[in-house]
């Protein structure tokens, strides 16, 4: 079963997103610019991020992030199901893991996150 384990808001500016975010929600919000990313930390809650890897609106929206065992299985099973494909297992660099994500039959991408 997957579980909701990361989410990514778009922002065009992690000061201001962060300025928001901290007020609005007691977030406490790491930026962080060698990865060109700004982390979400929620006190007993799933954390996220932000990033500017898509432009605020575009269509895009918030990412959710799922994790499951198996990223290529869960790939494949989604494609079956009428999903497609957008991003294969790609490594996220480090300690931290892998990444993919998919559209579903709707044209919503999800995110997929597996330790290994």
């Amino acid at each position: 079963m997957a579980k909701l384990c990361h989410f990514e808001i778009p922002s065009k500016d992690y000061a201001k997103a962060k300025d928001f975010y901290e007020a609005l929600f007691g977030w406490k919000i790491d930026v962080q610019p060698e990865m060109n990313y700004a982390m979400i930390h929620i006190e007993d809650g799933v954390g996220g991020g932000l990033t500017n890897e898509f432009e605020p609106g575009a269509g895009i929206g918030i990412s959710l992030y799922f994790q499951v065992d198996d990223i290529p299985a869960t790939l494949g099973k989604a494609v079956e199901l009428g999903g497609q494909e957008v991003t294969p297992k790609t490594g996220i660099g480090g300690e931290m893991g892998y990444y993919a994500m998919f559209k579903d039959r709707e044209g919503n991408t999800i995110g997929l996150w597996s330790k290994t």
